[in-house]
């Protein structure tokens, strides 16, 4: 091999690395984010299952650093899963933990993991190895692995011959040794040994050597500087035709060659040949994983049995070859239609079935089945012909069907071939309490969209106050429905009923334009005041909606748009932090200002709240309530009003609902206020007609 040949050293992408911290510790997590969040994106699981959440949901992370000791289900645990996933199977983990015992360390770098870190951690160390292996993961996606020759690898290599006598290195092996290719030919690469590994180590790795032909872990060497540094080795034996060792191989690489070859073996075993998606036999492992999860976490598993209404004519006109290509076309209509972590598989011919699991209402269900009938009754292209194709689904739902798997299957096939009977272009529940709720469901959502056609929706207004004038400064727009037969309803009573699906961003939208209405009318009245919004975290994050806002709030070119407040939950701010911080500041751009909700009750991070561009929190009135006979409460109440104060926030204390309280928050220095003692919400035309001449409360 030519050492000297010369190559362009791979670049990570222009986005910052995305690292997964997972811990269930609170300090463990600060001292983490405190250390990374500098140089990358940092985003927080305090559980496993979280963890796969968050590591599933597309942009993944480059790199997690997940603990061992959790409740519920611990870091080995979690890797695991992560490994048998297919989108997470290559994302290197390191764990980070307070076990230190070497049997442990040995299993987690037997089981692949990038590496090891015992806590208290060093964070120089961290640090290197963090970028190490961001390095090495970068290195690998930038470079087709098949075509790199030995001196354009970006990590060491050294081979040597059956008596392990050096043969060749490459420059990546001296610039992390510090010796050169000529120094080290014909040596033991025992020259290089720290003492860190005592001789037991050596000789477990040299019989693995020998009884496997290959060992992989991680060593501590010293370079020629005397210094310590870690590698992640694989030894390689290899042999002639005959079987005898001729030579070994030493990569200091992460085991990612080797899990993408087991990738391949595992696709060819669980994989459909035709459509690239799973087929029976992972189908099974999927429901098995889908129904455990459904016990653990209490929420629903939904099995859908597809068939292809109309297809046979297809193959019959067509041909097999244009068939098999409109099955194509299906699955890739159907993966289009789901959401990370359910799956789509072909069990043959022009039958599918979709798993949809962690569902925590039918009409998520629901939702994803229309998506999956509207996508497929979309026409087909085939030699010049259009084809419409509709597709009949049964759908069998864990724990209401409480079967294994090969029950649920054949219970949401049965379904399936009533939908048939119905007419086909349907689904149909197996479970006849479903068919209720679906109806139940299915007219909640109807009648909400009709309160919304025929204006029986109202905006109430709670004022805001400034705690020291006493002045009102601003209210909270709170949606009302005055419905017909019910009366007037709080948001509880309706709401949850379209949690993230689509008339919920609709009903966002009416909030929005009716507060812009009234307050352009309000300004054109000489009342001045601002209104805040709450919005979910689903419409936040949904596609399009900076440019939604900004299309709207240009209808008023005469309102100043920092009158118009966003109020988002802390919650909702912390689901997808890059993601919403980066709306959040493209909506600040356009002038308009956002609070955090409910501030203390979710998963804060100081490092979090630095980095999200708000301009108030707002203090939960869980906290406020007791806050003059509750201690802790009252040092939490304390504690947001410093954090904001520190941050150069406007605090708002919710649930004002006595003057007692109303004064103790002024002497800690509160700023603004709402609640009962103040005022309950009201109509815009009773708020308009007491404040619009004295803003000043009794």
């Amino acid at each position: 091999m030519n050492s000297k040949t010369k190559v362009k050293e791979a670049k990570p992408a222009d986005r910052r690395p995305i690292i997964l911290i997972v811990d269930d510790v609170r300090f463990n997590q600060e001292v983490l984010v405190s250390l990374l969040s500098a140089d990358y994106q940092v985003k927080v699981a305090g559980n496993g299952f979280r963890a796969l959440e968050i590591a599933q949901r597309s942009p993944s992370p480059d790199l997690i650093l997940l603990d061992i000791n959790m409740p519920e289900m611990n870091g080995y645990e979690v890797f695991k899963q992560l490994k048998n996933h297919k989108s997470t199977c290559d994302i290197p983990v390191i764990f980070v933990t307070a076990a230190s015992d070497s049997d442990s360390e040995l299993h987690a770098l037997q089981m692949g993991a990038a590496d090891y870190i015992t806590k208290p951690i060093s964070p120089a160390i961290t640090l290197l190895r963090v970028k190490y292996q961001l390095l090495i993961r970068f290195s690998l996606e930038k470079l087709n692995l098949a075509s790199i020759v030995f001196d354009n690898a970006m990590e060491s290599i050294m081979v040597t011959d059956a008596l392990s006598n050096i043969l060749d290195t490459n420059p990546a092996f001296s610039r992390m040794t510090g010796y050169s290719h000529e120094e080290v030919l014909g040596e033991n690469p025992r020259f290089l040994k720290s003492g860190y590994h005592d001789q037991a180590f050596y000789e477990a790795m040299w019989q693995t050597i020998i009884t496997t032909g290959h060992w992989s872990g991680e060593l501590w060497n010293r370079n020629k500087f005397g210094e310590l540094y870690p590698e992640l080795r694989s030894i390689s034996a290899i042999t002639d035709s005959l079987g005898t060792v001729t030579h070994y191989v030493g990569i200091s690489s992460d085991i990612s060659l080797l899990k993408q070859h087991e990738s391949k073996l595992e696709h060819l075993a669980h994989y459909d040949a035709l459509t690239s998606i799973p087929n029976r036999v992972l189908l099974a492992d999927r429901m098995k994983q889908g129904i455990a999860q459904a016990k653990r976490e209490r929420t629903m598993l939904g099995v859908c049995y597809l068939d292809i209404d109309g297809f046979k004519p297809v193959n019959d006109n067509f041909g097999h070859q244009a068939g098999d290509q409109v099955l194509i076309e299906i699955a890739r209509r159907i993966g289009n239609t789901l959401r990370e972590g359910d799956t789509v598989a072909r069990l043959g011919g022009d039958e599918f079935v979709v798993l949809l699991p962690n569902l925590n209402h039918l009409e998520e269900c629901i939702a994803t089945l229309n998506r999956i009938n509207e996508a497929i009754a979309q026409p087909f292209h085939i030699q010049e012909q259009t084809v419409c194709l509709t597709t009949s689904i049964g759908v069998s739902i864990f724990p209401s069907d409480n079967k294994d798997t090969d029950e649920l299957l054949r219970h949401a096939d049965q379904a399936m071939y009533v939908a048939k009977q119905s007419g086909k272009n349907r689904f149909h529940f197996f479970d006849p309490m479903y068919d209720q709720q679906h109806q139940a469901y299915h007219e909640a959502m109807l009648r909400i969209q009709e309160g919304l056609d025929n204006d029986e929706f109202e905006l109430y207004y709670q004022p805001k106050v400034n705690l020291c004038t006493r002045k009102v400064v601003g209210a909270e727009a709170l949606i009302r429905w005055n419905h017909p037969e019910r009366g007037l309803l709080l948001p509880n009573a309706f709401l949850n009923d379209i949690r993230n699906s689509e008339l919920e961003i609709k009903v966002g939208e009416w909030v929005i334009e009716t507060a812009l209405a009234k307050l352009m009318e309000w300004c054109e009245a000489d009342f001045s005041i601002n209104v805040s919004v709450n919005i979910a975290a689903c419409h936040l994050q949904s596609t399009g909606f900076v440019q939604y806002l900004e299309k709207t709030i240009c209808l008023y070119p005469d309102l100043p748009f920092e009158r118009l407040h966003i109020e988002i939950l802390e919650t909702a701010a912390l689901e997808d932090f890059s993601v919403v911080a980066s709306t959040i500041k493209a909506c600040r751009h356009l002038g308009v200002l956002f609070s955090l909700d409910d501030f203390g009750t979710g998963y804060s991070s100081l490092s979090y709240l630095h980095h999200l561009p708000i301009d108030t929190l707002k203090i939960d009135q869980t906290f406020v309530r007791d806050m003059l006979v509750d201690k802790g409460d009252n040092a939490i109440v304390k504690g947001v009003i410093a954090i904001s104060k520190a941050f150069e926030l406007n605090t708002v204390a919710e649930g004002i609902e006595t003057m007692e309280h109303f004064h103790a928050l002024h002497a800690l220095g509160c700023e603004f206020g709402q609640g009962y003692a103040i005022a309950r919400p009201m109509p815009a035309s009773v708020f308009h007609d007491r404040y619009n001449r004295d803003h000043e409360i009794n």
